[in-house]
């Protein structure tokens, strides 16, 4: 089975775990754009959704889902996500779209997240995925030169800007054996605006699309 194809059902599985007619928050990237192409057919299913990017407010819009901001709630009942790497405890590297800020914050205001993923995302520890990290652009040279010292290679994303204006730095080869230690080393560091590991704030419930026959 394709990959893509494997998005699509993992997608399309998540669908029966909404609730009718609420609000629910949307992540970013290819298997949450397969999750919105079924929304549209299904477009009763939902009030509307809270947006993680700029990126998914548009093609929510674009298939005539409404969109709310996120202060303009007192509640979110779900938010739904993908995830660039996820380990058997469902910590995840998660910002490979650049959205990994507002990612974590509507995650974190939700009641529940379900995280929806292919069997190529899984991985036994984290790292191989690049781990990304949002920072102010005045402080990112003094952010590499921090991050150094946890070790992997750290590089400035090219032609990148986040929609929050801030900048992302990549590090590389990096092995994480301690995601929650190594997630609030890495928040402490004065600059940075968020980083990618979500071991704090892990899914509820996990969902993978396999080449398995369901």
């Amino acid at each position: 089975m394709k990959l893509k194809n494997l998005k699509k059902k993992v997608a399309f599985e998540v669908l029966k775990f909404i609730p009718n007619k609420i609000i629910i928050g949307i992540g970013t990237g290819s298997t949450v754009h397969y999750l919105i192409k079924f929304l549209k057919k299904n477009k009763n299913k939902i009030k509307g959704a809270v947006s993680s990017s700029h990126q998914t407010t548009l093609e929510l819009q674009k298939n005539g889902i409404k969109v709310f901001k996120l202060n303009s709630l007192d509640f979110l009942p779900l938010y739904i996500d993908s995830a660039d790497e996820i380990n058997k405890d469902m910590e995840m590297i998660k910002g490979g779209g650049a959205a990994l800020t507002r990612e974590k914050v509507i995650s974190s205001a939700a009641d529940k997240f379900i995280c929806i993923i292919d069997e190529t995302k899984q991985v036994q520890t984290l790292g191989k995925f690049p781990l990304p990290i949002e920072v102010l652009p005045m402080s990112y040279r003094y952010v590499m030169r921090e991050l150094k010292k946890i070790g992997g290679d750290v590089k400035k994303r090219k032609n990148i800007i986040t929609d929050n204006n801030n900048y992302i730095l990549d590090i590389s080869k990096l092995c994480i054996l301690n995601p929650s230690e190594i997630e609030n080393k890495i928040n402490n560091i004065p600059g940075v605006i968020s980083v990618g590991i979500f071991s704090q704030r892990k899914p509820d419930i996990l969902l993978v699309g396999t080449k398995k026959k369901s």
